[in-house]
């Protein structure tokens, strides 16, 4: 590689993301082709009534997964990488991270799988006349406080996990508007916590007896395209033991899932949305004016610019198809092994996409069968705790096919629930993308999505690469944006142009079948309800 092609290389820009199930890096060039990824398989446990991840984890995974993508550096390019042009930090939104004065952290990190703020999170909607849901760090901070726990006399600053780990490599206590929106409301047109809403809760924090005040515990809201710090010393130790990387570089503001995911898309300008689906599967719909009312089931979250999104989230998504699928494959290979044989088809390259392809057979409303995929609690449906389990119309067949296909519409018919409450709402939706890994095997889910919701959904070429692409395009924004460019004209002009699209039109028949199982759905978790 000539000495060209070196620079070329010390312009790139990389997004790290912190997702559910794994931490990606993906360094990307004046293309915005990915030149090299790394990545690192992670897990959160339930400990003490809470899911979290250790913060020893968040460390050894961001240095594992930097690590891979700069040996695929060296081992394509010949070259040992040192610098490069902008950093962008991304990860799952919400949650709580608190910390002392001396940057102690008070309590294990508590995720946004976490259900366990109802209390707070109620309270708080009716003081703000604003949805607060029950995974934001609001919610978490104020449920702390109802609870009188320890710690939070000692509280001096909060954070998401992108925002700490961009304070750990840089020393800067800022965050992007999209991710800061999870955090607590931010206002619909500029970049700052919402100061009506601030107040009320001020006063509820004084009412506590706690010196502290909310607006400063929060960090400094940026938006996307402004410079959020540069990688210091210790940083650079940190993200690369091995000392070969140069401190100084430039940082983007930290984002969270959802905005990263936005980008990725290109679903940044107005009436356009995005559907991401993997552990969680959310929707985002950015508005073109403000919602007449505020919803249980809605979040009004922001775009890495801040324009106003209305989000559809739920917890639950892919886990218990995962479940299912490890489940079959260890059936599979069984079988495989009592007949004397070996082959692959036990392997998840091999069992999704025949459960995928196996559930284009089964009955349009799934044969009666009806699959509760909660692994944790889910406000949209009000379920509190996990519930997986199968029911089935015992006059109906019960056929793999059936049970294949409650597999997928299980994973979306929560998002759907959710999404139908906007028929309240004069919203048009020019163009809703999917991405994540419900999406990877072919069209078949997004051909029933696009059913479920009655709406075309198109899948770029890019979709598999998806958040932490997203982060280095914000990075490269960061980097390049000229004089009075918008993001979402940088991203139409310089990014999506030529990027291949699959589009997939709503099944009349999947449709109809799909809102009998929504009613099927329904009366299971009223079932599960009167159990609890």
């Amino acid at each position: 590689m000539g000495e060209g092609q070196k620079t070329d290389l010390k312009n790139a820009c990389l997004g790290i993301e912190f997702g559910s199930t794994n931490i990606k890096a993906v360094l990307i060039g004046e293309g915005n082709n990915v030149l090299a990824s790394g990545s690192f398989r992670w897990a959160s446990s339930f400990e003490n009534g809470y899911f979290t991840y250790s913060m020893e984890d968040v460390k050894a995974g961001l240095q594992a997964a930097y690590r891979e993508m700069k040996e695929q550096v060296k081992a394509q390019y010949g070259i040992t990488l040192q610098r490069v042009g902008c950093i962008g930090i991304s990860a799952m939104m919400h949650g709580y991270l608190a910390f002392d004065a001396e940057d102690r952290l008070l309590v294990p990190f508590r995720t946004w799988q976490n259900t366990t703020t109802t209390r707070a999170a109620a309270a708080l909607s009716e003081l703000f006349s604003f949805n607060i849901p029950e995974r934001w760090s609001v919610s978490h901070l104020y449920q702390a406080v109802l609870d009188d726990e320890p710690h939070v006399g000692a509280v001096a600053r909060i954070n998401t996990l992108a925002g700490y780990v961009h304070y750990l490599l840089t020393g800067r206590f800022v965050i992007g508007v999209g991710d800061a929106s999870g955090m607590f409301p931010v206002e619909s047109d500029q970049p700052c916590y919402d100061r009506r809403m601030m107040d009320l809760f001020r006063e509820k924090i004084r009412e506590k007896g706690l010196s502290w005040d909310p607006q400063e515990v929060l960090p400094e809201i940026l938006v996307a395209g402004d410079k959020a710090g540069t990688l210091t010393e210790a940083g650079a130790a940190l993200l690369d033991p091995e000392g070969d990387l140069e401190a100084g570089i430039l940082f983007c503001p930290p984002e969270g899932d959802a905005g990263t995911g936005m980008t990725a898309t290109n679903s940044i300008r107005e009436n356009t949305g995005n559907v991401s689906a993997g552990t969680s599967i959310f929707s985002m719909i950015v508005l073109d004016k403000s919602l007449k009312d505020y919803y249980k089931e809605i979040d009004v979250v922001a775009t890495p610019v801040g324009k106003p999104v209305a989000m559809v989230h739920c917890n639950n998504c892919t886990n218990d198809l995962n479940a299912w699928a490890s489940l079959l494959g260890e059936f599979v290979g069984f079988s495989e092994k009592l007949a004397g044989q070996e082959s692959k088809a036990s392997e998840p390259g091999t069992i999704y996409p025949a459960i995928y392809q196996k559930a284009l057979e089964g009955d349009a409303d799934c044969g009666g069968t009806v699959v509760c995929n909660y692994i944790a609690g889910e406000q949209v449906t009000g379920i509190p705790k996990g519930h997986p389990m199968v029911s089935r119309d015992p006059e109906r067949e019960f056929k793999l096919a059936n049970l294949c296909r409650a597999f997928l519409y299980s994973s979306m018919v929560s998002l759907k629930i959710g999404m139908d409450v906007l028929k309240n709402e004069d919203i048009r939706i020019d163009r809703l993308v999917g991405h994540g890994g419900l999406f990877k095997n072919g069209d078949v889910a997004s051909k029933i999505l696009a059913s479920a919701l009655r709406s075309q959904v198109c899948v770029m070429e890019t979709a598999e690469v998806g958040g932490p692409y997203g982060m280095a395009l914000l990075a490269k924004y960061c980097l390049q944006k000229e004089a009075g460019e918008s993001l979402d004209q940088f991203l139409e002009k310089k990014v999506f142009q030529e990027v291949g699209i699959r589009t997939s039109d709503p099944s009349d028949e999947i449709a109809v079948g799909f809102d009998t199982y929504t009613e099927n759905f329904r009366k299971l978790l009223d079932t599960i309800r009167k159990g609890e």
